[in-house]
């Protein structure tokens, strides 16, 4: 296809892992599609066009919006470093004003030129830590600086989104991918024997294979009955033990050195530089709402996720 008012979708934050997977996926389904980022958008798929933006002021950017299909936001700061108070502000400012200025951006285009849908990243972070519960779509959120700058991000979403677009909002869970996301650094524990139990080893994992978040973003594009929230996770959450266990069986590894709390809490602060709680801690997610309409997940099951991102499958 060429570009038109019809097929063209604007990625905002889309130079990362997710963005240039589904910029690649959506390309390759004929669609146009312009990728917004702060710094050089190196590294795009092929047929993929880069723009440059703050992410915080309108600028010349914006006229790709005009006459868009539609509109994703990834935006947001890493959450993959150590909590100071420097880096807590700009992860809650880096998601609020880019979603505010792109609110922006649509408010002054005529209506008949505005994307028909924005479909907003939320994170499944939101409800916390939960040890024990199971959460769908109707769980109580939780608290901590995760569910506080979701619950901002999507507040800003719903201020800022104009009336007459079709809105979508996912909170995805971790993200299973081949070259992207923690999924590689956790393939190469698991060989070299070092991904066993890290800490209690019950955490919640929560996941979804690239392939069904890249479908999972196209359907919310398309799929005009889609509107409102839904959890972006596959349907089998598991203990972080399990999930390792079941990596380890896939690399043929039977050995998993376990990794005790204070030497994970250590090794983050001194060696890794980020958050021991992105591991220590997790939440077990199921989305009530995608299978009640029905979204076949191709890659539903734990084990032949995995075997398909390691090649195994």
């Amino acid at each position: 296809m060429g570009e038109s008012a019809s097929n063209r979708v604007v990625i905002a934050g889309g130079s990362g892992f997710l963005g240039r997977n589904l910029a690649a996926h959506l390309a390759s389904s004929g669609y146009s599609v312009v990728v917004l980022s702060r710094g050089e958008a190196s590294a795009l798929p092929d047929g993929v066009r880069g723009g440059r933006w703050d992410g915080r002021s309108l600028g010349d950017w914006a006229g790709e919006l005009d006459g868009a299909f539609g509109l994703v936001n990834l935006c947001g700061r890493t959450v993959d470093c150590r909590k100071t108070p420097d880096h807590c502000d700009e992860i809650l400012r880096s998601r609020v004003e880019s979603t505010r200025v792109l609110g922006e951006a649509m408010g002054a285009l005529v209506p008949e030129q505005r994307p028909d849908v924005w479909v907003q990243m939320s994170t499944g972070h939101i409800y916390g830590d939960p040890p024990r519960v199971v959460c769908d779509e109707d769980a109580a959120l939780g608290y901590g600086l995760a569910p506080t700058v979701g619950k901002a991000w999507e507040a800003a979403f719903d201020e800022s989104c104009p009336e007459g677009v079709r809105r979508v909002i996912l909170r995805t869970s971790f993200v299973l991918g081949k070259r992207g996301g923690a999924f590689p650094m956790l393939k190469r524990l698991a060989r070299l024997g070092l991904g066993g139990r890290v800490g209690s080893g019950t955490q919640g994992v929560s996941w979804i294979h690239e392939r069904d978040m890249d479908r999972l973003f196209e359907r919310a594009l398309t799929d005009g009955s889609m509107r409102g929230m839904y959890l972006a996770t596959a349907p089998e959450p598991v203990g972080y033990a399990e999930f390792m266990r079941s990596l380890r069986r896939v690399v043929g590894m039977p050995i998993g050195l376990p990794g005790p709390a204070w030497g994970v809490r250590l090794a983050a602060a001194t060696v890794l530089r980020t958050d021991p709680e992105l591991v220590l801690y997790g939440r077990r997610l199921v989305s009530k709402r995608l299978e009640e309409e029905g979204f076949e997940f191709e890659h539903g099951g734990l084990e032949g996720a995995l075997r398909e991102l390691c090649g195994k499958g």
